[in-house]
């Protein structure tokens, strides 16, 4: 659930203040509370500063490729050389926080065109939800710093494919004191909104929508995009007509990732990932917890409510002591680390307070979930976090669409267990095996015909990398590539495949 990490030091920050050109009337502005309303319209054009020149409005392939490639040799070779120009807008739109409140969010639009067939006429839109981030000044109009903006432009906008990417509520300039993290109803509702607000942008930005909508996202991102395809399904529907759906590695199955994190078997980053989902379910639905004390140790309990998202990066929150980089459950605490993999979750200055770990515990023996693969979440928890785990796993309906579903295997950050999971529930439920189709990138072509051969080989040349360099480094492998793998080895070869299944029923 970690935001992609990929160092590509390219382009500027938007200047996100700047509104029409000289002599323009400016945008005009909508007041209107009303969920989905695009507050300025046209959204503000990001200028792209150049190395040498005026800022231009377009970012032109040619120099686009030469900046991806100069700051992460061979990129382009799994994105594909850009082919189109991309204009980038901010929007600011309303929409409803996780207690129903209301409140605004903002997010990027980015824009193809170019003479290249792929670039002109109707285009299809890609609705993107994007990874876990600590960083409220988060801002997927950003291309300079933003490295999941960045990846996103070269391997959509740049092929063609108008992209509407939400920043969420609760980052950025949005007014709401938190972030709705892993609330599916939320997320899904600011999803739907953003894409409101962009079509209303599309005629005065030259966006030409196909009518085609495809939707995709990454770790936290997969679960939002899943969520909000199922809201498109089952409420939106007269709205909304999907085409596909590719989810890449998403903690869809919460349920299940939440029991056995407290059952002894937490994931990398869960330090951070559970005051953002705590706080997150404690203002949506209230109960978790009458002081947060009651969840974390003193040393971690005073001002947490606030400080995710904040102005600290990862690694800041740990060298601060903010937060504690491994130890989730105390060395004492029973039972113990499921394997020795999971041992450095236990220790010293541990963020989860055993008594709250021992109640989270009672319920699930007494009250136990996904015992039946095909009906997982036919259980009733009375533990207010267990009971808003099931609230938010997503194996609770069926697609009507074609289902891509992408990670790795190796996944210390978000379990491919997830995945697989729900994959068979999926199954189990009448999904019908061509509408679904399942990737580990961290595994061997099947045979010479393996339509996915290219995304394992690379992602398999890109892990040696990764390892050579560790011990060129005189560091050890296995850490460097469990440090690499969530956040920069999948991520690529994953987008790379989801392409590819779009432009196929796209094709159809």
């Amino acid at each position: 659930m970690r935001q992609i990490h990929i160092a590509l030091g390219l382009l500027s920050a938007a200047v996100l203040s700047a509104c029409g050109g000289g002599g323009s009337a400016g945008p005009t502005i909508d007041t209107t509370p009303a969920r989905g309303t695009l507050v300025a319209n046209p959204p503000v054009l990001v200028p792209i500063p150049q190395a040498s020149g005026p800022a231009l409005t377009k970012l032109d392939p040619v120099v686009f490729k030469a900046s991806l490639d100069a700051a992460k040799p061979g990129l382009t070779q799994i994105t594909g050389a850009p082919k189109c120009e991309i204009s980038t807008y901010y929007m600011k739109y309303t929409t409803v926080g996780g207690a129903n409140e209301a409140t605004d969010a903002t997010g990027a639009i980015m824009v193809p065109s170019g003479t290249d067939a792929a670039c002109t006429g109707p285009r299809p839109v890609l609705l993107y939800a994007h990874g876990t981030t600590v960083e409220k000044s988060f801002n997927m109009a950003n291309l300079r710093d933003n490295s999941e903006a960045t990846l996103l432009a070269a391997m959509y906008a740049a092929q063609g494919f108008i992209v509407v990417a939400p920043n969420y509520a609760g980052y950025d300039t949005s007014a709401l004191s938190y972030h709705p993290y892993l609330n599916a109803e939320q997320q899904a509702n600011d999803m739907v909104d953003s894409l409101r607000a962009a079509r209303k942008a599309f005629g005065s930005i030259g966006a030409q929508d196909s009518g085609k909508l495809v939707i995709s996202g990454y770790s936290q991102g997969g679960h939002v995009a899943m969520a909000t395809q199922r809201a498109m399904q089952t409420t939106y529907a007269s709205e909304f007509k999907v085409t596909a759906l590719a989810g890449m590695s998403g903690p869809y199955a919460m349920s299940l990732l939440g029991d056995a994190t407290f059952a002894g078997s937490p994931n990398a980053g869960g330090t951070v990932f559970i005051p953002l989902i705590t706080t997150s379910w404690q203002k949506s639905y209230g109960g978790l917890y009458a002081n947060p004390n009651e969840v974390y140790e003193d040393k971690y309990a005073t001002g947490i409510e606030t400080l995710l998202p904040g102005a600290l990066t990862f690694n800041d929150l740990f060298t601060t002591g903010k937060l504690p980089a491994y130890a989730m459950f105390a060395k004492d605490s029973l039972p113990g680390p499921s394997s020795a993999a999971f041992a450095a979750f236990f220790g010293d200055g541990n963020l989860v307070k055993t008594s709250y770990r021992n109640t989270y515990l009672a319920d699930a023996q007494k009250n136990p979930c996904n015992v039946n693969p095909a009906d997982p979440l036919n259980c009733t928890p009375a533990n207010p976090f267990r009971k808003a785990g099931v609230k938010n796993d997503l194996r609770n309906y069926v697609p009507t669409v074609p289902v891509f579903l992408c990670g790795g295997n190796g996944d210390p950050t978000v379990f491919f267990a997830s995945t697989q999971a729900t994959a068979g529930y999926f199954q189990a439920k009448g999904l019908p095996a061509a509408a679904l189709t399942v990737l580990d990138v961290d595994s061997a072509p099947t045979s010479a015909a393996d339509p996915f051969a290219a995304a394992k080989v690379g992602f398999g040349q890109s892990k040696t990398a990764a390892i050579n360099a560790a011990i060129a480094a005189k560091q050890d492998p296995a850490t460097a590539v469990a440090a690499a793998y969530h956040g920069t080895l999948v991520p690529p070869f994953c987008n790379a495949a989801a392409r590819a299944f779009f432009q196929q029923v796209l094709a159809k």
